[in-house]
């Protein structure tokens, strides 16, 4: 049974000290979630779950291999030919073709209201012009 304990300390010891080794040992920017000083108080109250705990949540991602075999750090952002880019709507085609579509549209019906008025405008001239004759 001692040797049981011994090999579970001995175990803690080790994932103590790499856990230490890999929290100080990483850029300070690049740890995720909790500041470095507190990572090493986790790391060193609170054995072995603190150990553990800096190896799943707060060390530092690692890069990825993307499917054109270029390498992407996380945190660092998009490849600059790969930035999203937002699209002003004087350079969006779609946006000016609507635009002209809702123009046309609009310039239709205002040629109908208008004929529509002068029609109404000219009968009612005519009734004025009926009325005044009968009389």
């Amino acid at each position: 049974m001692i040797r049981l304990y011994g090999l579970f300390a001995l175990i803690d010891l080790v994932l103590i000290i790499v856990a230490l080794i890999s929290c100080l040992s990483a850029e300070e920017h690049e740890i995720r979630a909790l500041p470095r000083v507190v990572w090493v108080i986790l790391i060193l109250l609170f054995s072995p779950i603190g150990a553990i705990v800096w190896f799943v949540a707060g060390r530092p991602a690692r890069p990825v291999r993307l499917s054109n075999g270029t390498v992407w750090k996380p945190g660092s952002g998009f490849p600059e030919n790969e930035r999203p880019r937002p699209v002003s709507p004087d350079d969006d085609p779609e946006f000016l073709r609507g635009i002209a579509a809702r123009r046309a549209e609009q310039q239709g019906q205002d040629e109908d209201l208008m004929k529509k008025w002068e029609s109404d405008l000219r009968r009612r001239e005519e009734e004025l012009k009926k009325r005044e004759q009968e009389e």
